[in-house]
């Protein structure tokens, strides 16, 4: 049986990748590493939060299935490599999975077919990395015998308003005519595809789009920081410069940078630059300031505490919110990992609540979590809101029985204070 489709990777991009394929009449297969991931999906269970299990069982219906055998993919006319791509324990790009992505699909490639990579890399992977792979292993040609483009996956978790349909497509191919394939093949399922000159411009464009969100981000911090050292509100003085209708972007401060994307991606980038003899001053810059955040928000705390006469050192804090998004179940890169890190590093003792998150390890200890929000906060001396999850209202905030420190600019109150 031939398909149109095998998503490689069924993770936070490649099921909903997945899921709006079937919605558009794609043949489409799964394959995945993980037994647990395969044997949920082909029970009708979803683990990504933007793919409810209704979602799960419409693809089912539609002849949908997961598996761990890559034979799956010599079946299918379009393969997209959608598996994670992250950091080394020295900081570097790890792109294992990748490699072995494209040895699997390498083994299987036929003559006609087009493979995608969409995990994000740095500018050169495609082409240095995936290409040798399938080349070498299938005794194949890019651009004659099969078609190899880079289309950069823009999921943004939690996200109502945009999804894999209407998100614009980048496509960057090896070849003119791979490009063409790739423009094809998306067009039966996106709104929208932007061409790319190659898969290197297509490659940098995902690193630039959330390198440009890390800066500005990293901005806002600092003058959080500033604003802070010479008693100035920095939400308002955000409040009003967002009102300009021209020129200024938003941006709010908060505890740090997380997720996948927004922490990882600018450091894809000052590794090629590093290997191109480029230095890259204004990302150093900007990874100084959103490093030290976690800090900052702990120093905040400690203060708060000191202006009670109640030291740091064996005060029972809480932290609101642990995922790194509003609303999402995601807790990669989140900086409450690190805020908590530096909490205990200072012998306070750390506790959390979050809707979307049953644990919470912190280097090898497991934070008690508080089911009842209300007797969490009667109980602590200090409360530090991370994420601004609608289950807290704003209002219940402001009444807290202990001070609240809001890292993200929605509470007020006598016993709120605000970063």
């Amino acid at each position: 049986m031939s398909l149109d489709l095998v998503v490689v990777g069924l993770g936070y991009v490649g099921l909903p990748l997945a899921a709006r394929a079937c919605e558009a009449g794609l043949t489409t297969a799964g394959l995945d590493i993980s037994d647990a991931v395969v044997e949920g999906l082909n029970a009708g269970r979803s683990h990504v939060g933007d793919v409810p299990h209704g979602a799960v069982a419409e693809l089912l219906a539609s002849g949908f299935r997961a598996g761990t055998d890559p034979a799956v993919i010599g079946t299918a006319d379009t393969v997209v490599i959608c598996v994670p791509t992250g950091l080394s324990t020295d900081g570097e790009p790890e792109l294992a999975a990748v490699r072995s992505a494209a040895r699997a699909v390498a083994d299987h490639l036929r003559p006609g077919m087009l493979v995608v990579l969409e995990s994000t890399s740095h500018p050169g992977t495609t082409e240095e990395t995936v290409r040798p792979i399938l080349e070498e292993r299938s005794g194949l040609i890019v651009g004659s015998d099969f078609h190899l483009v880079f289309s950069p996956e823009r999921i943004d978790p939690g996200n109502a308003s945009f999804g894999v349909r209407n998100t614009p497509k980048v496509v960057g191919g090896v070849t003119p005519l791979c490009a063409k394939y790739g423009a094809t093949f998306y067009s039966r399922f996106v709104d929208a595809v932007v061409v790319a000159r190659g898969t290197r411009e297509a490659e940098l464009a995902k690193l630039l789009e959330n390198t440009y969100r890390y800066v500005n981000i990293a901005l806002v911090n600092e003058v959080a920081q500033f604003c802070d050292q010479v008693n100035i509100d920095v939400w308002d003085v955000l409040r009003c410069a967002g009102t300009k209708p021209f020129g200024y972007v938003p941006f709010d401060p908060g505890p740090g940078v997380g997720g996948h994307c927004i922490p990882i991606d600018p450091l894809y980038l000052a590794s090629k630059a590093r290997e191109e003899g480029f230095t890259f001053d204004v990302l150093d810059a900007a990874r100084a300031v959103n490093d030290r955040m976690p800090q900052h928000v702990v120093g905040r705390a400690e203060e708060l505490l000191q202006e009670r006469e109640k030291p740091i050192q064996g005060a029972r804090v809480l932290l609101l919110g642990v995922t790194y998004k509003r609303d999402v179940a995601d807790t990669r890169e989140s900086p409450a990992f690190p805020v908590a890190r530096e909490l205990m590093r200072r012998g306070a003792e750390v506790l959390f609540h979050d809707p979307y998150v049953n644990s919470f390890t912190v280097d090898g200890s497991d934070m008690s979590k508080v089911d009842d929000v209300d007797a969490g906060l009667a109980s602590a001396d200090l409360a530090i809101l991370l994420q601004a999850h609608a289950e807290y209202g704003t209002g219940a905030l402001s009444r807290s029985a202990c001070l609240l420190l809001d890292t993200r600019g929605v509470a007020a109150g006598e016993r709120v204070a605000r970063i």
